[in-house]
């Protein structure tokens, strides 16, 4: 007996409207109708303009700044449940709050593990996302995730630069098992800069572990926050007598003078994804699409098939 598809519909949260509107498209349909209203307070009502019920749901929202936009994606996912969608995946682009994956000092809050118990308890059945900030997040979750990998869109736009002394660097400690994933695709060598932070967002020293002279240089990183880190990174580098420096990260938060960073960094480009929409334009900050890979994670995920297998680099 063949399997039985159920209907598909895809909404957008409001923070991820234009990656909305790309996965859509990709995907084949349109976006569903949905209105998102607010009281005089600022309190967030969203509600469905068309029936879901029965249907494969996919709500679409990254949970980047303002909190609004993990709230509103949980209001969804409980609006949706309430009525009577058969099967609910929040898809989250950037899974915000993933930098708080464990107690790293007295009395803090582990706030990923509060988050992935908040999409579930609102009701969602699976969650599809992008480069956690360590994979071991999924853990957290007692519904399946769908864990992206961005190396598939990154790896074949290196490989057409064409750069003929690739090193791959990771610009953090924590980065280098990334690094040395990227590194196997083009069989280079992997350099290291160890950092030590006085406290978040702040560097009080930086070093490379590795030599770099007369190579062409990609920092490997997941997240680009205040652009500190790799505008010090690039700088070292290329003082240390490398020929150029690059910076590859997925989810483009881009917080403070960021963008002023970049620009007046070493870097040659910056470059990144959409899971979250780009702010100001720059001659230094590429953009690539993810939504070709979301739309067949989708297709895949109301398929019954393989989530693996688009994980396959060329």
């Amino acid at each position: 007996m063949p399997l039985q598809f159920n209907p598909v519909k895809l909404f957008s949260g409001s923070g991820s409207t234009e990656l909305s509107k790309k996965i859509a498209h990709s995907y084949g349909r349109d976006l569903g109708e949905m209105t998102v209203s607010h009281f005089s307070d600022g309190e967030i009502q969203p509600f469905y303009n068309e029936s879901v019920r029965g249907c494969d749901v996919f709500l679409i929202q990254s949970t980047n700044q303002p909190t609004d936009n993990l709230f509103e994606l949980l209001l969804m996912i409980d609006a949706a449940k309430r009525a009577s969608a058969h099967y609910i995946t929040a898809v989250v682009p950037y899974f915000g709050f993933a930098r708080q994956d464990r107690k790293d000092k007295p009395r803090v809050a582990i706030g990923a593990k509060m988050i992935a118990n908040l999409i579930t308890a609102a009701g969602a059945h699976r969650i599809m996302t992008m480069d956690l900030h360590a994979a071991q997040i999924q853990g957290f979750f007692d519904i399946p995730v769908d864990h992206l990998d961005a190396s598939v869109i990154f790896v074949p736009h290196i490989k057409s630069l064409n750069l003929p002394n690739l090193t791959i660097a990771s610009p953090d400690m924590g980065g280098s098992y990334r690094a040395r994933t990227f590194a196997k695709y083009f069989n280079a060598e992997v350099v290291i800069c160890d950092k030590q932070r006085k406290r978040a967002n702040e560097i009080e020293s930086m070093s490379i572990i590795g030599d770099v002279e007369g190579q062409d240089i990609v920092l490997i990183d997941d997240i680009c926050d205040t652009a500190g880190t790799l505008s010090k990174a690039a700088s070292l580098i290329m003082e240390n007598g490398a020929t150029s420096v690059r910076a590859v990260c997925t989810h483009p938060v881009l917080s403070g003078k960021a963008y002023e960073t970049v620009e007046n960094s070493a870097l040659t480009e910056l470059i990144v994804t959409d899971t979250i929409p780009v702010k100001h334009e720059s001659e230094k900050i590429r953009v690539l699409s993810t939504a070709d890979l979301f739309a067949n994670a989708i297709k895949n995920v109301n398929e019954h098939g393989s989530i693996s297998n688009l994980f396959k680099v060329d």
